[in-house]
C-alpha cells in the first residue's frame, strides 16, 4: 500500500479541495482526502497528497 504514511495534522489544515475550495476530510483507512462538496477522493501517496482533479477518485 502506496499510502501508508500518515498525513501531518498541520497540512491537512492547510488543505483544501482545489475545485470547491472547501474543507477535506482524511480518511485514513483508504488513504486519501475526500471532498464531499466535489463527490472526490484525492490520493496519497508516501504522505503527500496529490490534489489534481484528474487523479481524484469519484465518489457517490
Amino acid at each position: 500500500m502506496t499510502g501508508s504514511t500518515p498525513l501531518d495534522p498541520k497540512l491537512l489544515a492547510l488543505l483544501v479541495c482545489p475545485l470547491t475550495k472547501g474543507p477535506l476530510i482524511y480518511d485514513r483507512e483508504r488513504s486519501e482526502l475526500v471532498s464531499e462538496a466535489a463527490g472526490l477522493a484525492y490520493p496519497i501517496h508516501d504522505g503527500i497528497p496529490i490534489m489534481l482533479p484528474e487523479q481524484a477518485r469519484r465518489i457517490g
